[in-house]
């Protein structure tokens, strides 16, 4: 039994760090508590066994708890929750060009205030100052500004 209770506490204090390194990264709670339930164990040995045996259940469980987080870091486990991917956007993307204040196109759609409309064969998500625009309606662009097209009609 007591070996049981002993393997028992090195186990969920290998677990709880794994689990803190690998899939609670930052939170520290969990790894503290698994290096208590570790330190505890520990002591469990010591107050169980003999001076010699529990130095070498000591040097074990540290050669242990390092093999497991070597081991964990190697595989790659960990890189399935990390990020790889970048945002490659930025605020102004070419969305405009061509477009000037003073153009004039149509209302694709009824603009309330928002909607879409066209100017030079393309078509743009456009906002109106002038409140709701039917569709089909003549729209002159205003200001340009913050990749947003602002229009009256």
């Amino acid at each position: 039994m007591t070996w049981l209770i002993l393997t028992s506490l090195l186990a969920i204090g290998v677990i709880l760090v794994v689990t803190e390194i690998l899939f609670v990264p930052g939170t520290t709670l969990v790894g503290i508590i698994g290096l208590f339930v570790t330190i505890g164990g520990i002591y469990y040995a010591f107050i169980s066994f003999e001076s010699q045996t529990a130095w070498i259940i000591v040097g074990l469980t540290v050669l242990l708890n390092f093999a497991v987080l070597f081991y964990g870091f190697r595989s790659g486990v960990w890189k399935k929750f990390a990020l790889k991917e970048s945002i490659t956007s930025r605020a102004f993307d070419g969305r405009l060009l061509g477009l000037e204040i003073g153009m004039e196109g149509k209302a694709v759609s009824d603009l309330k205030p928002i909607g879409k409309a066209e100017f030079i064969e393309r078509i743009f998500e456009v906002k109106s100052n002038s409140g709701l625009i039917p569709v089909g309606s003549k729209v002159i662009i205003t200001k340009l500004e913050n990749n947003t097209i602002i229009v009256n009609n």
